[in-house]
Parts: structure tokens; C-alpha cells; sequence
């Protein structure tokens, strides 16, 4: 399954992530992903392998939002730039050229994250250094 091996790569990038706001810990809302439709990866396959993942962990509750990213393509030949069709063998529509440049499509990546940085406790941030006076 593709979209196990995404979702592996996809929590090591969010633990760096994380790792960078040590000490503290984001409580994540959303992980919005942008998904190239050229990489074989099914969104809810991909939805479901996260939410089986993230289920005791610091990420647990958070939601994958996925946007998808269209197939566009370059022709070498006319410079046109297309959507590409699998009927048309993924051919250029004004010379039939075969599709030799992707401008887009191949992405997975992380858009943005909706998260908060817990705050810190006033009860116990402000004790006092010393013992009062009598």
C-alpha cells in the first residue's frame, strides 16, 4: 500500500516539525496536504492509513485536509501548456506531441498546519524564590 509508505514519510516530517518548537508540544488541528494527482496516492487511503496512525500519539485527533493538485503538462515542441488525458495517451491536444514535462502534479507536501502552542500553567510559572517574610 503507497499511501502506508506517505503517511510514514508524512509523520517524520510533522515529528521534525515538532521538534522544533521544543519544549512544548503543538496541539495540531489540521495537517492540510497538497496531493498531485499524478502520484498514485488515493486520499481517503491516505486519510484512513493517518488516522490509524496517529492514535495514541501527539497527533491523535488531528484531521488531514487534502487538496488536490491537477496533472499539467508541458509539450517540448509547441511550448503549449495542458491538462493531459490517460485517453489520449497523455499527448500534447495541439501536436500530439507525447507529454515529456510535468509542471505539476507530482506533489505531497505539507501546505500548512493549524496548531496552538499550549500555555503555560500561572499557578505553578510564578512561585515564589523564597519564603516570606514574618
Amino acid at each position: 500500500m503507497h499511501e502506508v509508505d506517505m503517511t510514514r514519510a508524512l509523520l517524520l516530517a510533522m515529528e521534525g516539525w515538532r521538534q522544533s518548537h521544543k519544549p512544548q508540544v503543538p496541539l495540531v488541528d489540521t495537517v492540510h496536504l497538497q496531493v498531485g494527482a499524478f502520484t498514485c496516492v488515493e486520499p481517503d487511503q491516505l486519510v484512513f492509513t493517518w488516522q490509524a496512525a496517529i492514535q495514541n500519539s501527539w497527533l491523535e485527533g488531528a484531521e488531514l485536509a487534502i487538496e488536490p493538485v491537477a496533472l499539467l503538462g508541458r509539450c517540448l515542441c509547441c511550448s503549449a501548456t495542458y491538462t493531459p488525458e490517460p485517453e489520449r495517451g497523455y499527448r500534447s491536444p495541439c501536436c500530439e506531441h507525447p507529454m515529456e514535462e510535468i509542471v505539476q502534479g507530482r506533489e505531497l507536501r505539507i501546505r500548512s498546519v493549524d496548531y496552538q502552542l499550549p500555555q503555560p500553567d500561572t499557578a505553578t510559572a510564578f512561585l515564589p524564590l523564597s519564603a516570606p517574610r514574618p
